[in-house]
């Protein structure tokens, strides 16, 4: 629990739990409840400050009222070993005057240096299946290993402030950046394979519009000298013809 005695807020639930897919991002919710007479400011840090982003990451709760802050996680490429993850939350909250807004919240209230009496509760994250299919098996064993978390660990780890999602690029960059190489390549090759198709087949309706043009020129050419030389407009029909015929098959 905090290092005081009196909880300030009650936090719903004890571990994030993430239905983890690769490329993905994934949210998930906690409430915070403040079941007290006072106004509570709370502010919320993680050992993997990059990873997640936070709405809102510090705020004010009201007395005996509830807020709701999301966690989103960015999408990962790859699973860890064994579903396992190591990150973790802190959530600090201290007793503010009547009047405090948001803006107000600095991380100089959450200093215990300066004599602030600071709660603070420590979250783990879990990474569990996607629900297709349900398999009853699976999630009956994931609820018996995960009882009320106890962090004997907590005061070696770094936790760091996390950001809102206003503070990031947008979450849609970041599943891009994320394209495998080979698509990349792929894509590339069809549109260069595509280009030079087009290209080649302007070319064969060039060359054919061509001979047609020359063909009736011949023909009017022809029709001028009232039929003088038959043998030599077949020849040329036929050579045309032939011509033309290699020019489509291609």
């Amino acid at each position: 629990m905090g290092s005081d005695a009196k909880e300030l807020l009650g936090i719903e639930p004890l571990e994030l739990r993430f239905p983890f897919e690769t490329k993905k991002q994934i949210s998930c919710s906690m409430q915070l409840t403040n079941r007290t007479d006072d106004y509570i400011a709370f502010k919320v840090k993680t050992t993997s400050p990059k990873k997640y982003c936070v709405r809102p990451n510090s705020g004010i709760v009201p007395p005996r009222s509830t807020s709701d802050v999301i966690v989103t996680m960015q999408a990962q490429r790859e699973a860890p070993p064994d579903m396992q993850c190591k990150d973790k939350f802190l959530v600090q909250s201290v007793v503010v005057t009547e009047g405090t807004t948001t803006k107000d919240v600095t991380g100089e209230m959450f200093n215990k240096g300066s004599g602030n009496v600071v709660d603070e509760m420590k979250l783990k994250v879990v990474y569990v299946q996607p629900p297709r299919p349900p398999s009853p098996v699976h999630e009956g064993s994931e609820e018996g290993s995960s009882p009320r978390p106890s962090f004997s660990d907590g005061g070696n780890l770094n936790y760091q402030d996390t950001t809102r999602e206003s503070d990031e690029p947008p979450l849609l960059s970041v599943t891009r950046s994320h394209k495998d190489p080979e698509e990349v390549t792929s894509d590339s090759e069809t549109s260069a394979l595509i280009s030079r198709l087009t290209e080649e087949r302007n070319s064969v309706i060039q060359q054919n519009n061509k001979l047609r043009e020359e063909l009736d020129l011949m023909r009017r050419e022809i029709s001028k000298h009232n039929g003088g030389f038959p043998f030599v407009f077949v020849v040329v029909i036929a050579l045309l013809g032939i011509l033309l015929g290699y020019i489509m098959k291609r």
